[in-house]
């Protein structure tokens, strides 16, 4: 079972589970203020989930990769969309301030 690592949390899961999903479901803070009330609710249209992944996951699909080429996103930024990624391996997870988390600082 793969593990994710985020905000000092160890989960395990299925692989191809639902980044969104496992966070979510487990306790971790996927989105920043009034982000917790205004998002998209997974469908991929909003940005508001994005963190950075390092390890083992899906490709980037069109979703993930059309939100996060629209401002405040950048298609240069190792950001990934977490309603839109699904865990293939051990994975640790980032996130970082600002609205649609594409701010500096790490939450």
């Amino acid at each position: 079972m793969p593990k994710i690592l985020a905000q000092g949390k160890t989960i395990e899961c299925d692989r191809g589970a639902n980044l969104r999903k496992i966070l979510l479901q487990n306790g971790i803070d996927l989105y920043n203020g009034g982000a917790k009330v205004i998002n998209c609710r997974g469908i991929g249209s909003c940005g508001t989930c994005a963190v950075q992944v390092e390890g083992e996951v899906s490709a980037a699909n069109w979703r993930d990769k059309t939100r996060r080429s629209l401002p405040p996103h950048s298609p240069t930024r190792n950001l990934r969309l977490a309603c839109q990624t699904q865990v293939l391996g051990d994975v640790t997870v980032t996130k970082f301030d600002g609205f649609w988390g594409q701010g500096s600082q790490t939450v």
